[in-house]
């Protein structure tokens, strides 16, 4: 879609506008549709609210919450359609059915299938026309019911006990690997390097050596291929995976910038992944004690990918193209090594119990095995 940002004119900033006026972040629409400075400043306090990238530009993602932030619980009906309902209404059901113990997966906002199952089962259990429709007697049921999940988020406790359950070895696992951009896409570039080529090369040393570990490891994309974010959680959910990393290279206006940060799912007012942030926690300190990179840190991000995904999903930006020193380190194989080594090693770190794991930048790959050994 096009892009409207500073100096934007039109009707759609005037959709943008009515929706920031009616939101609380703007104080009014203005007569002449402008994007100036007051509608930069809001959009910007919008993304950082809602845990996207704050750029003052309303791209896709924006434009997208700023579509889904209009809708109340009870502003319509919801139910399962070919086209999924989106919007803060959907996630508003999905937070309510998860308090009352119904599985609906992750608060995502999109009204699917797992969202539909769940609306069912309680229908069903409270005497409602299980319909998969949340209507007024369902709304008014859901509202009058007290919460039974108690002790912590419901799904930061499911995806717990998920992982516990999982066991400490990576045998049998399955984990994607998606290499960021591709096709016509490079991605960020400098210093004669492109972001899409460098991810490529580290997907695959990172695949040998999941492989290795009995992992099934597979690639949301070729060489030639460049999905789209919800594509590419797609990929990673029809087949079940218990984990994503997602890898990307970074870039700046500014050429001092450099660093590796780490992101997972969160939205800025609570929601978040909990197991995505201690994988991303991992991750993050296992590259930084093995490489001379500086510490960029972990943050929560409303992204398309680290959302749409149903199980724990890390997107790493390691180094940056604009920086000579990070793209030193990135042009070099032998770097590229060592960060495969800390992405498998963070992985593992992930499932062992807390007296079989190793302090930071320690583990190395041949001592996996024997660490799960000597546990039984």
């Amino acid at each position: 879609m096009q892009l409207y940002r500073r100096g934007s004119t039109g009707p759609a900033v005037a959709e943008v506008q009515a929706t920031l006026v009616a939101l609380g972040l703007l104080p009014a629409a203005p007569g002449n549709p402008v994007f100036d400075d007051v509608t930069d400043q809001a959009i910007r306090t919008f993304q950082q609210r809602r845990g996207l990238s704050v750029d003052g530009i309303v791209g896709r993602e924006t434009y997208a919450a700023l579509h889904a932030a209009r809708w109340r619980l009870g502003d319509r009906l919801l139910s399962l359609a070919s086209r999924p309902y989106a919007g803060d209404d959907v996630a508003a059901l999905q937070e309510r059915l998860l308090e009352l113990g119904f599985d609906a997966g992750r608060v995502d906002g999109v009204f699917g299938t797992r969202t539909s199952e769940a609306l069912r089962r309680f229908q069903r259990e409270y005497g409602l026309v299980a319909d998969g429709t949340c209507g007024p007697s369902t709304l008014r049921a859901l509202k009058q019911l007290g919460r039974l999940v108690t002790g912590g988020s419901p799904h930061a406790l499911r995806e717990r006990e998920q992982l516990h359950r999982s066991g400490a070895s990576l045998v049998g696992k399955t984990v994607v690997l998606d290499p960021g951009h591709g096709g016509r896409d490079r991605g960020a570039a400098g210093f004669g390097l492109e972001e899409a080529s460098i991810v490529e090369d580290l997907a695959a040393r990172l695949e040998g050596r999941l492989v290795a570990s009995g992992v099934r490891a597979l690639l949301t994309r070729g060489p030639d291929g460049n999905p789209t974010d919800a594509e590419r959680a797609a990929f990673a959910n029809d087949r079940a995976a218990d984990l994503v990393l997602s890898l990307h290279v970074d870039r700046a206006d500014s050429p001092r910038a450099e660093g590796v940060a780490c992101y997972h799912f969160g939205t800025g007012s609570g929601v978040t992944s909990t197991v995505g942030e201690q994988l991303a926690s991992l991750v993050q300190r296992e590259v930084v004690a093995r490489t001379d990179l500086l510490d960029c840190h972990v943050h929560g991000k409303n992204w398309e990918l680290l959302r749409l995904t149903r199980m724990p999903a890390v997107r790493v930006e390691l180094g940056h193209l604009s920086s000579r020193s990070d793209a030193a380190r990135l042009a070099d194989p032998a770097f590229r090594d060592t960060v495969a080594e800390a992405l498998l090693v963070a992985v593992q770190r992930l499932y062992l119990p807390p007296d079989l794991d190793a302090p930071t930048g320690v583990l190395r790959l041949a001592d996996l095995a024997q660490a799960l050994t000597a546990g039984r």
